[in-house]
């Protein structure tokens, strides 16, 4: 019974301390401005502090009455604690954030508060060296600061399904939200993509893991999806991310398989008709560049090639400045002699009563006017030596007809090669030209 006492004694004496030091926290917390000066209630303090935040970034904002400082310029003192430390010392070491800064916000990410933790934020402004009294306001990340969307959403068909991939929200260095959100889950809605939204029915599903799987999806038809993020601990809950959509697979219908396998086979086809024809043009060039069907005569080659053994002609002279003078060169062909041969007693005709023996068989030169410079040989009288003009276009096989047919046949002997041969008689006197 006495422990009882002496242990409701001690309780009492414990309350009562307890409530003289939070009597004293507050009014420390109250009277922080300086007591230096009793005009610092001529400025205003600020008002309407709110903190922007977003996972672990945030920002510091309130509202001042600029015209109280009429034509003077106005800074701000921002400035952050520990709750904690204001129940153990009367005046605890305040850290600055901001220091006369002329903005109406503060960035306190950069600061590192730990997410469970409950800071004292207090602003002060000053105006011509005179002060305001403090703003404060209490913040803790973990119960005011809001949660992000999913950092990244992206869709993947699995036959007549989708796949989810969805990507944390992140902190200011880039890590998971999930550090220090473990039980951060999503909300993810999907529809059947159509013109006419009022008619779409809205599917939801409830999902911690990064992948998560669409079901019972209709086959060769579009969906679209959002994601948001959850946290329902203090009832977090972020905004949908912008939807994405995606049509889903299933069985592929034989005509579009056998449309694929037609087009793939006209496209290989033509690649290599192409590449075959533009291998046979290229060779077909190259090969009528460096080695033309024509070729140049010896002569040439050897004057215009480098070397005797070189194959490649050198069209412009090494030196450009040395003229070259030739003489005139005329080319004659070689001249013709023919030699006329009598023809064997044996096959020339009996000479005819009256006549000298001697001139059946010879050629006597002719000393006439018309003949006797010109080396025409004429034999025998005009009109015994008209030769036939039926036989003078014939072959070897042609049958003498006299004196003058023979001497014919040995002459186109000889000369097999003279085409423009002719035979001319006038008078007994047969002409011969080349």
């Amino acid at each position: 019974m006495s422990a009882a006492l002496h242990f409701c004694l001690l309780f009492w004496c414990l309350q009562a301390c307890a409530g003289s030091t939070l009597t004293m926290v507050t009014k420390g917390v109250g009277e922080a401005a300086p007591r230096t000066s009793p005009a610092t209630a001529e400025v205003p303090p600020p008002e309407n502090l709110t903190l922007v935040t977003l996972n672990t970034n945030y920002t510091l904002r309130w509202d001042w009455d600029q015209s109280a400082a009429e034509s003077h310029t106005v800074s701000f003192t921002i400035q952050y604690v520990a709750k904690f430390k204001l129940k153990r010392r009367v005046d605890p070491d305040w850290n600055t954030a901001c220091e006369q800064t002329s903005h109406r916000s503060c960035d306190l990410t950069e600061r590192k508060l730990h997410y469970l933790g409950i800071y004292m934020v207090r602003v002060q402004a000053s105006v011509n060296k005179k002060l305001s009294n403090w703003t404060l306001k209490e913040f803790c990340p973990d119960k005011d600061a809001a949660v992000g969307p999913p950092t990244k959403v992206a869709l993947a068909p699995a036959g007549s399904d989708l796949d989810v991939y969805i990507s944390d929200p992140v902190t200011s260095t880039n890590s998971s939200m999930k550090e220090h959100l473990p039980k951060l889950y999503y909300r993810i809605q999907y529809w059947e993509h159509d013109e006419n939204r009022e008619l779409v029915t809205i599917e939801t599903l409830m999902s911690s893991a990064n992948i998560v799987t669409l079901p019972e999806l209709k086959a060769w038809t579009w969906y679209c999806v959002r994601v948001q993020s959850c946290s329902a601990f203090y009832s977090k809950i972020s905004d949908f991310t912008s939807p994405l959509c995606m049509q889903t697979e299933g069985a592929v219908p034989w005509w579009k398989i056998f449309l694929y396998f037609l087009v793939s086979l006209v496209v290989c086809f033509l690649v290599v008709f192409l590449s075959v024809l533009v291998s046979f043009r290229c060779y077909k060039t190259i090969k009528a560049t460096f080695y033309p069907s024509i070729l140049l005569p010896p002569p040439l080659q050897e004057y215009l090639c480098d070397s005797p053994g070189s194959d490649i002609p050198h069209l412009l002279s090494l030196d450009p400045e040395v003229e070259l003078l030739h003489d005139k060169v005329y080319i004659c062909p070689e001249p013709l002699f023919l030699e006329i041969h009598d023809p064997p007693p044996e096959v020339l005709p009996a000479p005819s009563p009256g006549l000298d023996p001697d001139s059946s068989g010879r050629h006597s030169r002719q000393n006439s006017k018309g003949s006797g410079d010109s080396g025409v040989y004429s034999s025998g009288s005009g009109s015994s030596l008209q030769p036939n003009s039926s036989q003078s276009s014939t072959g070897p096989d042609v049958s003498w007809q006299g004196p003058i047919d023979l001497d014919r046949l040995k002459m186109r002997d000889m000369t097999p090669g003279l085409e423009n041969q002719c035979l001319i008689a006038d008078e007994g006197i047969v002409d011969m030209c080349v």
